[in-house]
């Protein structure tokens, strides 16, 4: 090979000839079998995965219904079957009351709640179980319900600080926490509340230092400490029986 027909620098000699003509088969690139060597081209990929996966959503609304298509199909999948990521029907019995909703399986409790079933009682404080704001009973023992899945909910019996009360009557302790101006801003209230009702069925000591330590995962930021600790203790001083229904609604529960 000469000086002139040398390929340009950084090219391989044997694509040499290609580049001396512009017409060449060899750069010519045909659309039809493009990319026919690595896959599928983007296109084509879509739509292949649209195809392949309507049918899944499709017999999924048919299986379990749709949000208007009555309580009965609001039941949840099978034990052990797969649902999701999409949303799929769930019953929460909340207040007891039931309330159906299409939920994604990653949706909290907490949002279930506030979100959805229009239950606004349960205040969204820190969202990192820090801080108390979002405490419910499930099945009569508290729980952070920002932490806590609301499918992981189904078929367990959810009170909130909207249940305590029986019609205009407040339940003790809530009239107790009126009585001893135990809130400032209010916010960490209904925490406050749900944690103080479920400690009446939980081991917990007689002294004031024993309920602040019961107490000790909801934070008040207004530091109304004092009078939340004389607000329970004279809710329990004034019940003899710590599990009358008189003074909960719920079940003895524990801690979680």
């Amino acid at each position: 090979m000469d000086e002139s027909t040398a390929p340009p620098d950084g090219l391989p000699a044997d694509r040499a000839e290609s580049t001396s003509d512009p017409e060449s088969p060899a750069d010519v690139v045909d659309p039809t079998t493009h990319g026919a060597g690595i896959g599928l081209d983007r296109r084509t990929f879509i739509a292949t995965g649209i195809a392949a996966g309507l049918p899944y959503v499709v017999g999924d609304h048919r299986k379990w219904g749709s949000l208007t298509g009555g309580a009965e199909h609001f039941g949840g999948a099978p034990e052990g079957t797969t649902v999701g990521p999409a949303a799929v029907p769930i019953e929460l019995v909340i207040n007891g009351a039931s309330h159906y909703m299409r939920l994604e399986p990653r949706v909290t409790l907490l949002d279930a709640l506030r979100d959805y079933a229009g239950l606004t009682g349960t205040k969204k404080g820190c969202d990192q179980g820090q801080c108390g704001a979002c405490t419910v009973h499930v099945g009569g023992v508290r729980v952070l319900s920002c932490l806590t899945l609301a499918m992981s909910v189904r078929g367990k019996p959810v009170t909130t600080v909207e249940g305590l009360a029986r019609g205009n009557t407040l339940h003790p302790m809530q009239q107790a926490f009126v009585d001893h101006d135990a809130l400032q801003c209010g916010y960490c209230t209904p925490g406050q509340l749900m944690s103080a009702v479920a400690l009446l069925h939980e081991p917990c000591g007689p002294a004031d230092a024993d309920v602040q330590e019961c107490l000790s995962g909801n934070i008040c930021r207004c530091g109304a400490y004092p009078n939340i600790v004389a607000a329970v203790q004279e809710v329990r001083r004034n019940h003899s029986s710590m599990h009358s229904a008189a003074i909960s609604p719920l079940a003895p529960s524990r801690r979680s």
